[in-house]
């Protein structure tokens, strides 16, 4: 049997916050401004609470754009800390708003310039379509996406499978690409890989060392076919397999 190989596929569907985007930090710098300045909480449990919250919302509410997502928990996400909530709900407001102020990782640009020389580049992404465009006017300035495929778009949330049908059904329409030809590739194991791997399609790990949010519980079995710690990783061994040839 033929091993497939990176340079077998046509088209990159990317996750984003979390995987090009350092969703963690721009989490945890928009939800400092809640909070007490002498407060003691870990990096772990903040994370771990807001992504409680943002999961359970994300299922109850799934039509709900992702900015308005976020100043809805951020409430919850206080109470949960037993920290109080601002009087008005303007910081609740600014903390949805700040999808895209949050940081790329430091390899993310150059290598998504590296990969779009050999694929089609698809964003899936949980997040609303102005939202994204902030992002993508700022630290994801320049790069040439072929697709962008919003959770307002399709009106549900990851891990739903019917972001990946979706996925699926607009990628054969405009790119004549099927499934085999359709490479996920993304951080969380949660939102991406599991429900990737029910949907028939092969998938690539982006680690990104010391991420806590769509991460399993220790023990629970990874699922995906390559794995790299960071996208600037991949990106060179999709260079080893083309110079290979």
């Amino acid at each position: 049997m033929t091993q497939l190989k990176l340079t077998d596929f046509k088209v990159l569907t990317f996750d984003v916050y979390g995987t090009l985007i350092d969703w963690e930090t721009g989490v945890l710098s928009a939800l400092a401004p809640s909070l007490p300045t002498d407060h003691t909480f870990s990096r772990r449990h903040l994370l771990e609470v807001y992504h409680k919250h943002e999961a359970a919302q994300q299922a109850l509410t799934p039509s709900m754009p992702y900015n308005e997502l976020l100043a809805t928990i951020h409430p919850l996400i206080l109470s949960d800390l037993s920290v109080p909530s601002p009087a008005d709900s303007s910081a609740a407001t600014t903390f949805g708003n700040s999808i895209g102020t949050w940081p790329a990782f430091s390899d993310t640009v150059a290598a998504l310039h590296t990969l779009s020389k050999h694929y089609k580049l698809v964003i899936l992404s949980n997040v609303d379509r102005n939202s994204f465009s902030k992002t993508n006017a700022g630290p994801l300035s320049g790069i040439p996406f072929d697709l962008i495929l919003t959770a307002q778009d399709i009106g549900s949330y990851k891990p739903s499978p019917a972001n990946f049908t979706y996925m699926l059904s607009q990628v054969a329409d405009k790119f004549s690409v099927s499934r085999e030809g359709v490479l996920q590739t993304a951080q969380s194991q949660f939102h991406d890989h599991y429900p990737a791997r029910d949907a028939g399609i092969r998938s690539c790990w982006i680690e990104r060392p010391g991420a806590v949010m769509g991460n399993l519980e220790e023990g629970v079995d990874v699922v995906a076919d390559w794995r790299f710690g960071t996208l600037g990783e991949m990106a060179e061994a999709v260079e080893r397999e083309v110079a290979e040839r």
